[in-house]
């Protein structure tokens, strides 16, 4: 109980999997996540806070399983993700700050069309 849930997740989920609880192909997790966004949709639809937390840890909890099936760390994933967002955020910063303004000055179009500016040029530079 002291591992980050994530962790723990994949970990129970790859106890289930040694007695065969356990899906034979990563596309088949794919389609229980698309399951579970149907599901906090819906919940989202009806308000109710509890069914959106529910849901929302039914999804974390299957994108940890997909994880395992890719056989990649979870919170290794998320550090990374959390890392990338950050560069690209202070890039959309960095634009602005160039400009004289921040991103409180900016609409959110203006925002996106940075996010993909610093995207592309990540990707144009490995």
């Amino acid at each position: 109980h002291t591992l980050p849930a994530l962790t723990r997740a994949w970990k129970l989920q790859a106890r289930a999997s040694t007695v065969g609880f356990d899906w034979n192909d990563a596309r088949l997790v794919l389609d229980k996540i698309r399951e579970e966004t149907a599901e906090i949709d819906e919940a989202l639809a009806g308000g109710d806070k509890a069914a959106i937390h529910e849901e929302i840890g039914d999804l974390l909890f299957v994108v940890a399983n997909l994880a395992r099936h890719a056989d990649a760390d979870p919170e290794g994933c998320l550090a990374a993700a959390n890392a990338k967002f950050e560069r690209r955020f202070k890039g959309i910063e960095d634009a602005l700050e160039a400009e004289g303004r921040t991103a409180k000055d900016a609409s959110l179009d203006e925002m996106e069309a940075l996010w993909q500016a610093v995207k592309k040029r990540e990707k144009a530079t490995g």
